[in-house]
């Protein structure tokens, strides 16, 4: 009997010792700034959680560019930032390969997208507003409509062709010609009917 609890004392002690340990061994998460700015382009979130794949499924709701943000925290994938006053994280599910804070300065940004929007010709402006691309967009108005392209996939946003998905299964790409300009979308019907805006 002594041996068995003296043995279970042991397993016990062991455990806390391991799982402190495993804690003490979990890095703290970067220090970066706490910025005031919007949100740099239409974003879709789950309720309390947006990605940067930026899905745009059933039971999401848009974000809209250039909602007020303000990042309140940073942990090890995602940032926290309160939106209009509502609480987010924007996590950082396929572009690892930039840092966090890097990361967090894609989508908070410290001038009002807004304000450029308003400068856009108008049928530009609509389709950025109902997170739309058309033809002839640059790459500043074709992430305002519808974010960045993941990094993973897409590590230079100089490349000819941006990579997207709509959802797990369903993909869509931007090409751009040598002007830097939008030269059209190529996707199943059902990408392009949600992404692609109609002609004027």
């Amino acid at each position: 009997m002594v041996q068995r609890l003296a043995a279970a004392a042991l397993l016990a002690a062991t455990t806390i010792l391991s799982a402190t340990v495993a804690h003490a061994q979990r890095p703290s998460p970067p220090p970066g700034p706490l910025t005031d700015g919007f949100l740099c382009c239409n974003m879709r979130t789950y309720g309390d959680s947006i990605s940067d794949i930026n899905y745009d499924e059933q039971g999401t709701r848009i974000v809209a560019v250039g909602t007020p943000a303000r990042i309140t925290a940073y942990d090890f994938r995602f940032f926290n930032v309160d939106l209009a006053g509502k609480p987010q994280r924007i996590k950082n599910d396929y572009s690892r390969n930039i840092t966090l804070i890097d990361f967090a300065k894609r989508y908070v940004v410290t001038e009002d997208p807004k304000r450029k929007i308003a400068s856009f010709p108008p049928a530009v402006g609509a389709a950025i507003v109902a997170g739309k691309v058309m033809p002839g967009m640059t790459r500043e108005q074709v992430l305002m409509a519808i974010g960045y392209p993941v990094a993973g996939e897409n590590p230079s946003l100089d490349a000819p062709v941006w990579r997207y998905w709509r959802d797990s299964w369903s993909e869509f790409q931007v090409s751009f010609d040598e002007k830097g300009l939008v030269k059209n979308v190529v996707g199943d019907a059902v990408a392009l009917s949600r992404v692609l805006a109609t002609a004027p």
